[in-house]
């Protein structure tokens, strides 16, 4: 196998697939900034499916082409593209650059991506250990009540060293029997070079969450137990959707409708079931909303704002889950907020949430840049319904308002972009879409921002919100 650096080696750089190359420079409109590369050659190519052959030039042509980097564009670097029989290329002859100097400047900053990458999700693992080391120390102020040693600190670690093992092991025959990521063809194009990324990853580490709650608080509470069955529904819905997309290889699984009717279904059947089972509440009463500034009590409306709730915490992790590493650590710090502000209410709620932040964590040190699995819809739901089952079992609906605060303006940028495009549709004049492609992580892609950067950034407001929800949380209760 030729590498990259032998076949391009006499100046002739690949700069993309037809297909792709006419799609990128779609995308950017008639804004994009072209470069003009001239030369004293008319060359007449000749290109194998492997190998691109040296070909002589007798003549002047003149190639237009646009400057390129993975970060700035919306085009990858030379090592990631695949040069397969069904390829076609644009080539062009530079004196001054060499495809050599240009491969080893493309591989030098992946490793720096990685290596941030792996900063950031360790900056997050410390961040949310040391965060659940103090709630343990004052957790007795907090509850007015002795608790277990590390009690929300023990099952996070636990949950995260079994979700990162048991990733080690089964990643390699998640890729053996080839459940692999189909992505949408309208999507960026480097989205298409991740093409050989397993998914069902939520398989891997929502089952450790909920045996680590079981195992360290036994299911002794009612709330614990609801909550746990409302995150297997969803995750039954995610498994669903995962498996219609395989097996007909294309993005969309479940036609939308039938996903918010299930979705909308369990969000019902659990606000019935609150309604008629018996959960211990310390203010004596159901359907009560904790505020900062007292109690709100909703009656009958408590249920639409259930049902409401897991229908929009479902799609909101299911669309940010797009960038390598997003949706796991933003659900992991808005599960720590949660497990802060149920604390005084429910205690074991407190554990259920640790051991889903543990899980998402473990799941993190395979889902991180460059992932080497995704959690697929199977982990994005079931996170989105652990999340507003434990707002609904508690009323905590602020504190989920504000760490999943993320969550909701990705959610938000989707229905926006899609007003927008219908109230200028017949205008000419103005731009047909608010941003360059929803939701806001693909436009902040687009606007040359690069993976690991978006992430932290969503990584540091999480952090903010997190612990927000968290103080929300303990004023109000």
């Amino acid at each position: 196998m030729y590498s990259h650096s032998r076949v391009l080696s006499h100046h002739y750089l690949l700069l993309a697939s037809h297909k792709h190359f006419s799609r990128a420079i779609a995308s950017q409109g008639q804004s994009s900034s072209f470069v003009r590369y001239s030369c004293s050659h008319s060359c007449s190519p000749r290109l194998n499916p492997l190998i691109i052959q040296q070909y002589r030039c007798c003549g002047q042509c003149s190639v237009l082409t646009r400057a390129f980097g993975e970060d700035s564009f919306d085009l990858p670097l030379l090592d990631e593209w695949d040069l397969d029989g069904n390829s076609s290329g644009y080539f062009l002859s530079s004196s001054d650059v060499t495809a050599h100097r240009l491969a080893t400047l493309g591989r030098g900053r992946r490793r720096h991506r990685k290596k941030f990458g792996i900063i950031i999700s360790f900056g997050l693992i410390i961040f949310s250990t040391m965060l659940l080391l103090y709630i343990d120390w004052c957790a007795w102020r907090i509850v007015r009540l002795p608790l277990p040693p590390f009690y929300m600190t023990r099952p996070f670690l636990i949950s995260a060293f079994l979700a990162a093992f048991v990733g080690y092991i089964c990643i390699p025959f998640f890729q053996i029997f080839e459940f692999i990521q189909v992505f949408k063809k309208e999507g960026p194009v480097r989205h298409l070079l991740k093409k050989s990324v397993p998914t069902l990853g939520g398989l891997l580490f929502v089952p450790i969450g909920i045996f680590v709650t079981r195992a360290l608080g036994g299911f002794s509470s009612v709330e614990v137990l609801g909550a746990a069955g409302a995150t297997l529904a969803f995750a039954a819905i995610g498994l669903l959707d995962d498996i219609f997309s395989l097996t007909t290889k294309q993005k969309r699984g479940l036609p939308g409708w039938a996903k918010v009717l299930l979705e909308a279904a369990v969000g019902t059947s659990f606000s019935i079931w609150l309604d008629i089972s018996s959960i211990s509440s310390p203010y004596g009463m159901k359907m009560l909303v904790p505020l900062p500034l007292g109690l709100v009590y909703l009656g009958q409306y408590y249920r639409l704002l259930t049902s409401f709730s897991f229908v929009s915490m479902g799609h909101g992790v299911e669309i940010t889950n797009g960038l390598d590493g997003l949706a796991s650590g933003i659900a992991a710090l808005a599960f720590i907020g949660m497990s802060i502000a149920v604390l005084p209410i429910c205690s074991g709620l407190a554990i259920f949430g640790a051991s889903m932040a543990g899980s998402c964590v473990g799941f993190l040190l395979h889902n991180r840049y460059k992932a080497s699995v995704y959690m697929g819809d199977i982990g994005s739901l079931a996170l989105g319904g652990a999340l507003a089952s434990m707002a609904a079992c508690t009323g905590m609906f602020l504190p989920l308002l504000i760490s999943s605060g993320v969550f909701v303006v990705e959610a938000s940028s989707v229905v926006i972009q899609a007003i927008y495009f219908s109230i200028t549709k017949g205008l000419q004049r103005l731009r047909r879409y608010f941003l360059h492609m929803a939701p806001i992580h693909r436009h902040l892609q687009l606007s040359g921002f690069g993976e690991p950067t978006i992430v932290a950034g969503a990584y540091i407001i999480s952090s903010l919100l997190a612990l927000l929800a968290g103080y929300v949380g303990l004023v109000s209760a």
